[in-house]
């Protein structure tokens, strides 16, 4: 997995990397946002919902840690043996938008992450125990590697998965 010197380094690479992401969905159409092909199995609308589901989930933890509330990792209701019911929750919860209003609210997720990001201590950030939902799981991961696993990592597979869809797409 690939790690950061610093916080610096790992919010350039959030920015880059959501950068080339986001980018792909530009010569999309609106009409096709919902079109699945088997071998991809999402549609775009689903890969930027997915995305969004995950950034909401990150700062919604330390939200509710900061104001001294329960959180629940991943999310009530669900258990980590349950991703794809979870996944389906960010589908249903974005449905409704048009692909440019969910470009946008990438965007704008993104840069609240950056923000949110720059508020953190290097320890903070990089020693496990940051935070206390970093903690909640057996691996202890520190917030850095949960951010990566929710934010370059995804970014960086899903463009892939996009670009295939693009060239299924244009292949019909």
């Amino acid at each position: 997995m690939q790690e950061y010197s610093s916080k610096n380094a790992l919010i350039d690479e959030i920015k880059k990397t959501a950068n080339l992401f986001i980018g792909e969905f530009e010569d999309i159409s609106e009409a096709n946002k919902d079109t699945r092909y088997q071998e991809v199995d999402r549609t775009p609308q689903e890969i930027i919902a997915y995305q969004l589901g995950w950034i909401g989930l990150l700062r919604s933890w330390d939200s509710k840690e900061h104001e001294g509330k329960a959180f629940i990792t991943p999310e009530p209701g669900y258990k980590w043996n349950q991703l794809g019911a979870l996944y389906q929750s960010f589908y249903d919860k974005y449905r409704d938008k048009s692909l440019a209003q969910l470009q946008q609210l990438f965007v704008d997720a993104v840069d609240s992450l950056i923000e949110w990001l720059n508020d953190f201590s290097d320890e903070e950030l990089f020693k496990p125990g940051g935070r206390k939902w970093a903690a909640s799981t057996s691996s202890n991961w520190p917030v850095w590697k949960w951010v990566h696993i929710n934010t370059v990592a995804p970014f960086k597979s899903f463009r892939t998965r996009i670009r295939k869809w693009k060239k299924i797409h244009a292949a019909k």
